[in-house]
């Protein structure tokens, strides 16, 4: 499946659907979408990680760029992380920088 991220902003939330690999060829795109989602100035980005396949050291720095470009007052939540992609987060301590969940809200 190819990468995709897609950006959404609705009453303050930054909501971020992520599909497929997110590896270095495409983190760019990724990091593109953070900076569009971050422009909002929301106070909670929410990145949907359930059709995310892979999740390659590139995706993890823009994940870690994401945290640092929010800003201290923006929770960020991973929805629906699995498999591989789970433990990455977790193999990097990332998981202790954001909330993790199986779902998000109304959604």
């Amino acid at each position: 499946m190819p990468f995709s991220a897609q950006l959404a902003v609705v009453d303050g939330v930054a909501k971020v659907t992520l599909k497929g690999e997110l590896d270095a060829s495409v983190a760019g795109q990724f990091k593109e979408t953070i900076e569009q989602a971050a422009a909002e100035k929301p106070r909670r980005l929410v990145l949907y990680f359930n059709e995310l396949e892979f999740l390659a050291s590139a995706g993890l720095r823009v994940l870690i760029f994401a945290k640092q470009k929010m800003g201290i007052n923006v929770d960020i939540y991973v929805i629906g992380s699995q498999g591989p992609v789970l433990a990455t987060l977790e193999m990097s301590g990332f998981h202790h920088s954001v909330y993790l969940q199986d779902t998000y809200g109304d959604d």
